[in-house]
């Protein structure tokens, strides 16, 4: 059984708040901080896209290779 300190994860820190609210989300494999609202929100489906993702495929992330992680959270991000 694995330990969930050693687990990886997506970590979203985003810059661009202005209206001083302090947002965090965290989900199963991420953790969001910052941004504004807008921002914040395109993390959050990014993240979650990308755990259906995951998902559907029967992986943990760090069982990935660099290639699938970046075409998964491309495909994610909708870029």
């Amino acid at each position: 059984m694995r330990n969930n300190q050693d687990q990886a994860s997506l970590l979203g820190v985003g810059f661009d708040n202005t209206d001083g609210h302090k947002r965090v989300t965290k989900g199963d494999n991420f953790y969001l901080v910052g941004g504004s609202e807008e921002t914040h929100e395109k993390m959050a489906e990014t993240a979650i896209k990308f755990n259906e993702k995951l998902s559907r495929r029967g992986k943990r992330m760090d069982e990935l290779s660099q290639e699938e992680f970046r075409d998964m959270i491309r495909e994610a991000s909708g870029k």
